[in-house]
């Protein structure tokens, strides 16, 4: 089914909603069509901030689709928010379709709120990063449904989640679609099975505004491909055995969180999910498959190098002011900040050994590799030295002269990363109309496609 047609009423956005535009928009729609929504309260967040759900249609399966699974990933509220008005208002649109609509347009409320600071201005990479936040795995919404598998058990699902299981649970949704999106790099998709009927549709959607796929290193390494950028969603599962088999450590150390929201709706209601990762930022680069002169060992190992020197110097600074942090343990800054540190290094170790081991590395890199392992890497990387960044300069407030220092020294390497990283990229920010198309349309197609698939 074609969807194109709805691309002309895309608003050109200019920057992203916050949380409470995104709440005043949805009860603002639930009071203009009271016959076609319903918004109500689903929960609430770890800080008390109410967790609105819109349910729109009347249709005899459920769909479940939920933005900001991350809080630096607000792409995918801003397509809800488009998406929502339309339901609302075309009748067509609804009957095209044999669902209820089960819409949260920011599930992580209160760790989007500590990335509003960006949404009004995303054109520069430096901007991003000074307003970015990114909480450790076992506070992460997406990463908190319960698990036992080998020495991992995990039961703590966060208030946030146990929303996301409870609808999962009654719902019983057939299509889900978790708002995902990457920071840099092209356009990938991960969904629950093989469907080859929509890997030209999801190769095709990109190039309508001018996108890329992204060509380069996937996100993890034991990732299955099913087509060009798409990939199986991978499992919590399947991360335990990668570490188990490359480290000597126990992997529920280095996990320490639960798994996915779409391994626990596959489990409980056999839920075909869909992400479709979306960048803020592109560089021509990312989709060039001519040969670079290097091995993509060689590529990866330079990615494993960078990253440990970037770890091991953030570590060494937060150890030297370790003790002079005020209430560290109620500061999300630190709590992210430290527990990524913990936990790198001994990952990075096992990516370490699978490149050495793995006969796949010795061939050529494509330029689009290596542009993802040395270039890429770095803005990622950037992305913690910002976190970092915020740290210090919340401590540093009538703090010690050491917190003093080591915030005017962290101010200084976050600057002269950025200046190195712009000079070796040559890249634009995309506009937020065209990243709500592709999320939109690859997400009316799976669902068309999933509606269809089970009337066979």
């Amino acid at each position: 089914m074609d969807f194109q047609y709805l691309i002309k009423d895309i608003p050109d956005y200019q920057y992203f909603y916050t949380v409470d535009e995104m709440d005043k928009r949805s009860k603002a729609l639930a009071e203009k069509y009271p016959e076609q929504v319903k918004c109500y309260k689903a929960g609430e967040s770890r800080n008390g901030h109410d967790i609105n759900v819109l349910e729109i249609g009347k249709g005899s399966k459920n769909a479940l689709l939920f933005g900001c699974p991350h809080p630096n990933e607000p792409i995918g509220a801003m397509m809800l928010d488009f998406l929502s008005e339309r339901l609302a208002s075309d009748e067509a649109l609804r009957e095209k379709f044999d669902y209820t609509w089960h819409l949260i347009k920011v599930i992580d409320i209160d760790g989007t709120k500590l990335n509003e600071g960006w949404f009004k201005d995303s054109k520069s990479i430096k901007n991003y990063a000074q307003g970015f936040y990114r909480p450790p795995g076992h506070e992460q919404i997406e990463w908190t449904f319960p698990i036992d598998y080998k020495t991992l058990h995990f039961d703590r699902p966060l208030p946030e989640t146990q929303v996301l299981m409870k609808l999962i649970e009654e719902k019983k949704p057939e299509f889900m679609f978790s708002l995902h999106n990457s920071g840099f790099g092209g356009v990938y998709y991960y969904i629950t099975e093989n469907a080859p009927e929509l890997y030209p549709v999801f190769k095709a959607l990109p190039k309508l505004v001018n996108l890329p796929l992204s060509l380069g290193e996937p996100e993890a390494p034991y990732l299955e491909a099913y087509a060009p950028a798409v990939y199986n969603l991978s499992s919590i599962t399947q991360e335990y055995d990668y570490i188990e088999k490359n480290s000597d450590m126990d992997p529920a150390q280095i996990i320490t969180a639960g798994t996915c929201s779409d391994e626990y709706a596959a489990k409980v209601a056999g839920t075909f999910t869909l992400v479709c990762e979306m960048p803020y930022y592109y560089d021509s680069r990312i989709e060039d498959l001519s040969d670079s002169d290097i091995s993509r060992r060689e590529a990866r190992l330079y990615n494993v190098k960078k990253s440990l020197e970037s770890s091991q110097k953030l570590q060494a600074i937060l150890d030297s002011i370790e003790e002079e942090i005020p209430n560290k343990q109620d500061s999300p800054f630190y709590r992210a900040v430290s527990h990524s540190l913990k936990t790198t290094v001994p990952y990075l170790k096992a990516e370490e050994k699978e490149i050495m081991t793995n006969p796949d590395m010795e061939r050529t890199a494509k330029v689009s590799e290596v542009f993802d392992n040395k270039i890429v890497s770095q803005f990622y990387q950037g992305l913690m030295l910002g976190m970092f960044r915020r740290l210090l300069h919340e401590s540093a407030q009538g703090g010690s002269s050491l917190l003093i220092e080591k915030r005017d020294e962290v101010d200084k390497l976050f600057d002269q990363h950025f200046e190195s990283l712009e000079k070796q990229l040559n890249y634009k920010p995309i506009p937020i109309k065209d990243l709500v198309t592709v999320q939109l349309l690859a997400g009316l197609s799976t669902a068309d496609y999933v509606q269809r698939k089970g009337k066979k």
